[in-house]
């Protein structure tokens, strides 16, 4: 590949043979080099291919100031979280994920630290993002010398989350929070207070997980299923009133519709965790 603009001494974009432009890294790629010069393969350390333009203008944008090490770092974060979570990454986690990182090292080294309110709710639904999250500030005590607290690993995981569900950070604060304030109405509908690592407590949270993202995204289950609906609200009409209560707070706090179905679902779920 040849170079088409240089970014800065440690990164150039260049254009692939069907036109896409794509941004490439490499320490010194791009000192004294001009456009039109051929890339060498021994500098290349990563080649970004973003999904559109206009994430890769906002991708450029960022990384004309930002050290080399931040994004090799971050790097270093996505392609770990791709390898270990196995899942599709939404590519502007490079955008998102990077840019936070870099912040995040340079708030810490004002000692402006931020709290990260939702960190307990993170670390019980989405347990696997987060120890990636733990994986990425252990990494960047050793490879940039900043010992970040503990909370980043949460944020970190929220950015993973973000990039899985192809939402805008928006919403996957609000499906946390929406997990979060329906685990605390099944608690004190039964005065209980399940064990957070048990099989049926981590089931319970995979469905919450999935239920969110239905409804913020609105595509819940349908409404065909009439005998299932009435079969459940009459096995478990203790748990089929507790999970009326939780659709009636969707609809009051979120102005989201909860089919009959997903309440007779949710039911079974709760059944399960009470066991």
């Amino acid at each position: 590949m040849k170079i088409d603009k240089i970014i800065n001494n440690n990164i150039v974009s260049a254009l692939e043979p069907d036109g896409k432009e794509v941004v490439i890294m490499g320490r010194g790629i791009g000192f004294g080099a001009k456009a039109g010069k051929e890339i060498p393969e021994s500098k290349i350390e990563k080649v970004f291919r973003l999904d559109s333009q206009n994430s890769m203008d906002k991708f450029k944008e960022l990384l004309v100031n930002l050290p080399l090490e931040h994004i090799q770092v971050s790097t270093e974060i996505i392609n770990y979280a791709n390898l270990v979570l196995n899942r599709s990454l939404n590519q502007n986690i490079y955008i998102t994920l990077t840019d936070h990182i870099s912040f995040a090292i340079h708030r810490f080294k004002q000692k402006t630290i931020f709290r990260n309110p939702l960190l307990n709710e993170i670390k019980t639904f989405y347990k696997e993002e987060y120890l990636v999250g733990e994986y990425a500030v252990a990494l960047i005590e050793r490879r940039v010398g900043v010992t970040l607290p503990v909370d980043e690993a949460g944020f970190i995981a929220l950015h993973i989350v973000n990039a899985e569900l192809n939402n805008v950070m928006r919403d996957t604060i609000d499906i946390t929070n929406l997990i979060q304030n329906v685990v605390k109405i099944v608690k004190e509908y039964f005065t209980m207070e399940p064990d957070e690592t048990s099989l049926n407590y981590q089931r319970f949270a995979t469905h919450l997980k999935f239920l969110a993202q239905r409804i913020v995204s609105g595509k819940m289950l349908d409404n065909e299923n009439a005998e299932f609906n009435s079969l459940i609200s009459g096995m478990y009409p203790e748990e089929y009133q507790c999970s009326l209560k939780v659709r009636d707070y969707i609809i009051e706090t979120y102005h989201y519709s909860v089919t009959e179905e997903e309440t007779a679902y949710l039911a079974v779920h709760i059944k399960r965790l009470r066991m």
